[in-house]
């Protein structure tokens, strides 16, 4: 039987990207100090713990995602000490702490990269990575294989060989069959455990095992590894979603184990949703995010189809289901949910966000809505920053600014995530609206200084104090209560009751009339509860009336 008293099973993880959340230092730069200022508003929010993004030492290829040093701070977002005090300040609030660890590849300023590239072919040195000789006389990659930021994975070094990337040419892959990595990653595990960090999300946990035996299959044309990715496969796609890699997993997870109370570790998984329920099996990791029910549309009958067969394959590994809506790989959802169904977000990030222009009422109330619907659902609700604001993507940012390697990558032909990763607006003022002294790293636009926390702290009515009422009233649903879903339901709603509380959820363009018992707790339109007719794109919370 699954542990319900595990805090993690129902708890509300917010994401924190280092680089955008507060900047202490002025140099436009989020860092560890700014966090810890304002960790005090993750906790009125109502949340259970926070998730950082790397904070390690990086030439930031990737965002912190090219880690050349995994014990230790970027001078650029503090220090150790500083690391340490964010951990206490988050303890003291009642939050619990989640780290980031990359272990699929390592920048190329690593120890370990540059002592490969000093070493000749076939050495120790080089058999933690992945490197092989070319095709044709070595003058070609080894492989068709394509990189997820675009381009081939393979970069040549001067001697000839070619080492495997999956992501940037600086980040490179590890060999996780070697022991080496195996142990170093244990201890790195402990480094930051023994610091008093709650859990670990483990970066791109489907890729670390390799199919490297000779000779390496290539995969033709048309392959796309930036969405839901192995399926079809049956875990022997030559490096997503192998079998392999959950003995990987299941080391984590006696290292997370081995402390008391036991840890907690989330997999960045974009395995298939059946493939997935595979990383959560009782001596693997405890939860991986929910990417089907991030990218389902706005439709009632698909997210019914969604919720339902995540639950139903949480169930079978006795695993809590998790949900999400944004991230900072993705669209924010505020716009990403208000664009119709058959639009390509790349193209739409391409023409700068206004073929078509979402509507910002419609983008407010949409956003609104699925807020509720996400908070309502039982398991684990992961909020990334922002999204307590109603933030929409930054859809225009212009192309000198962008700092996302899938741009330069692509040539140009995807935008990049540079969009969701805009500063926080803490105020309605200033060069950057409180994120820091100064200017920040990416331009905010003028419509943030009306979404600032600021702004919306003092208005009831704000998608702020939204989400606040609703972890308040989410806390009161028993951490064991189940989903029964509402047998005469409303065409266009999706309809569920969760202990105490039921929730409905219109996503048709028309009102649906309601039918109910109970007193309405919670409406995600402003000004109140409906009456006998729910407005498109708004949901509802109802108090269930108790037995007797």
């Amino acid at each position: 039987m699954p542990d319900t008293r595990a805090w993690w099973r129902n708890a509300v993880v917010y994401q924190i990207y280092v680089r955008s959340f507060a900047d202490a230092d002025g140099d436009g730069l989020g860092d560890l100090p700014g966090i810890t200022a304002r960790l005090d508003h993750v906790a009125s929010l109502g949340a259970d713990a926070v998730w950082l993004t790397p904070f390690y030492p990086s030439p930031m290829a990737d965002g912190g995602y090219d880690v050349a040093d995994y014990r230790d701070v970027d001078p650029g977002f503090g220090t150790l000490a500083d690391a340490e005090a964010l951990v206490a300040r988050a303890h003291d609030l009642g939050l619990r702490v989640i780290v980031d660890i990359v272990p699929n590849h390592t920048s190329d300023r690593h120890a370990w990269f540059r002592e490969a590239l000093a070493a000749p072919p076939g050495s120790p040195a080089r058999a933690r990575y992945v490197f092989r000789d070319g095709r044709r006389g070595g003058a070609a990659p080894p492989t068709d294989w394509q990189s997820v930021f675009g381009g081939p994975a393979w970069q040549q070094v001067p001697d000839g060989q070619w080492y495997l990337h999956l992501f940037a040419p600086e980040q490179p892959d590890l060999d996780w069959s070697h022991p080496e990595v195996v142990a170093e990653f244990d201890d790195v595990l402990r480094f930051w455990l023994d610091r008093g960090v709650d859990g670990f999300r483990f970066d791109v946990a489907h890729g670390m095992a390799k199919d490297l035996a000779e000779p390496l299959r290539d995969l033709g044309p048309g392959q796309v590894h930036h969405s839901i990715v192995g399926e079809g496969w049956e875990g022997d796609h030559p490096f997503w979603d192998r079998e392999e890699v959950h003995e990987v997993l299941r080391g984590f997870r006696r290292t997370t184990d081995s402390y008391t109370p036991p840890r907690v570790t989330v997999a960045e998984s974009w395995a298939a949703l059946e493939r997935r329920a595979l990383y959560t099996r009782g001596d693997e990791l405890h939860q991986a995010f929910n990417f089907d029910f991030l990218t389902t549309r706005w439709e009632a009958a698909a997210l019914r189809e969604v919720i339902a067969r995540s639950l139903r394959l949480a169930d079978s590994t006795g695993a809590a289901p998790t949900w999400v809506l944004s991230n900072h790989d993705v669209v924010r959802h505020a716009s990403r949910l208000a664009l119709p169904a058959d639009v390509d977000q790349e193209t739409w990030l391409l023409g700068g966000g206004v073929a078509p222009a979402p509507d910002p009422v419609a983008v407010e109330r949409r956003a609104r809505a699925a807020a509720l619907l996400l908070l309502a659902l039982p398991g684990a609700a992961y909020l990334y920053q922002g999204e307590e604001l109603g933030l929409p993507e930054v859809a225009d940012l212009p192309r000198e600014v962008l700092r996302d390697p899938v741009h330069r990558r692509s040539g140009g032909a995807r935008k990049g995530r540079d969009g969701c990763r805009v500063p926080l607006p803490w105020t309605a003022d200033g060069p950057s609206l409180g994120f820091g002294p100064g200017p920040a790293w990416l331009p905010q636009p003028p419509a943030f200084a009306g979404m600032s926390v600021q702004v919306q702290d003092a208005d009831p009515d704000s998608v702020l104090n939204l989400y606040r009422a609703a972890l308040r009233l989410r806390r009161r649903v028993p951490a064991d209560a189940g989903l029964e879903w509402t047998t005469q339901a409303a065409p266009g709603t999706v309809d569920f009751t969760v202990g105490p509380l039921r929730c409905v959820v219109n996503t048709d363009p028309v009102a649906v009339p309601l039918h109910h018992e109970g007193a309405p707790v919670l409406c995600s339109a402003p000004g109140g509860a409906p009456g006998d007719l729910l407005p498109p794109d708004t949901a509802v919370w109802y108090a269930v009336p108790g037995p007797g």
